[in-house]
């Protein structure tokens, strides 16, 4: 009988890059978070069918957080019980073992689903950075009502940031104390929060090329499947916030958010201030396209005010002052701009990490 051949002796170079891939997600990106998916990801990159599975997908589509949400859907739909049954006793090696199974036998089903899917986050941690930023972009000119568009806005959680419930540890609080929704934030520094209450959202407007309908169970369970597996906590907190938000679900632009954002300030009642929401959003954009975005809400200004709320990082959204902070500092720049005819005021109010988790408050009260 001839022996192997050199091709089926050692995986090619592209199946070495992607078990790197796989590995290097499982030792770095899921240690210590999620070690269901650190046990399954460097069991795929160990398998070479499983490798030649996932390079069955389109080349942009094989990265490891997408291909085991996939896997994750399919457990959730009950497509893959040994896999779901492996997930629900925490049982990394069981989830290994079943996870290859599942990707093998439902080769066609796992390409399917990363062709036309994308890795969700569902975070309103994010509306702790939002809430006094927003507060404050309504005071400034004196409104009594806002209307909320979020750009980038996946989920729209960001769009319920006047419903929850939001906790500093310093003692403050914000939002409605008897929402189902909790969140936490940490105050880095010694000036306080602000902590006047929004005034009434009239409207909730996301725009995003591909938006998820909160009343759609389909999306929804992707929605699900792209959180760890093994994060009971993160995984009630998001029913908490997935209810919420479709108890009022947002209306949905889809398309690009430049072209659309004339489209949702129409939206907005007359008397309501337009409050723009971009929440790392814009590094995803070209600088022409975010100069772009700056002009849509400057040629809006021109017929009634208008504020924008930034949570960038340093140097993404034009305008914003940087404070001197340097690129991939660790934080990111919560900004506050408000255009009003020919005039824009654009400041930074405020440094955050962890994507909202903590939140330094800079400008005054």
């Amino acid at each position: 009988m001839p022996g192997p051949t050199a091709a089926s002796a050692a995986p090619a170079g592209g199946a070495r890059t992607l078990a790197r891939s796989y590995r290097r997600f499982g030792e770095v990106e899921a240690a210590g978070i999620s070690p269901l998916h650190e046990r399954v990801a460097i069991a795929l990159s160990e398998s070479d069918e499983a490798l030649r599975a996932v390079e069955a997908a389109p080349a942009r589509k094989r990265g490891p957080a997408l291909v085991l949400a996939a896997l994750h859907d399919l457990a959730v739909a009950g497509r893959a019980p040994a896999l779901a049954a492996a997930y629900a006793a925490a049982d990394g090696e069981a989830a290994a073992r079943a996870a290859v199974d599942v990707l093998l036998r439902q080769t066609d089903r796992v390409v399917a689903l990363v062709a036309r899917r994308r890795v969700r986050t569902g975070e309103t941690g994010r509306c702790a950075v939002l809430y006094p930023a927003i507060a404050e972009a309504a005071r400034r000119v004196g409104a009594d009502a806002v209307g909320l568009i979020d750009v980038g806005c996946s989920a729209g959680l960001n769009l319920v940031v006047d419903r929850v419930g939001i906790s500093y540890d310093n003692g403050q609080s914000l939002g409605d104390p008897s929402s189902s929704v909790r969140l936490s934030c940490s105050v880095v520094g010694n000036r306080p929060v602000p902590t006047r209450a929004l005034p009434e959202v009239v409207a909730r407007i996301g725009v995003d090329l591909d938006p998820v309908d909160v009343t759609d169970a389909d999306e929804v369970r992707w929605l699900r499947a792209c959180a760890w597996p093994d994060r009971p906590e993160r995984m009630a907190g998001l029913e908490a916030e997935l209810a919420l938000a479709a108890a009022n679900p947002p209306l949905l632009l889809t398309g690009d958010a430049v072209d659309l954002l004339p489209d949702a300030f129409a939206l907005v009642p007359a008397d309501a201030l337009p409050v723009v929401t971009t929440t790392w959003a814009l590094s995803g954009f070209p600088l022409e396209a975010r100069l772009r975005f700056l002009h849509r809400l400057d040629e809006a200004a021109a017929g009634r005010p208008v504020a924008w709320v930034s949570a960038e990082g340093v140097g993404v959204a034009p305008a914003v002052p940087t404070l001197g902070d340097r690129r991939a500092s660790g934080h990111s720049t919560l900004g506050l701009s408000v255009l009003d005819g020919s005039t824009l005021r654009a400041e930074a109010v405020g440094r955050c990490w962890s994507r909202g988790r903590l939140l330094a408050w800079l400008a005054g009260s």
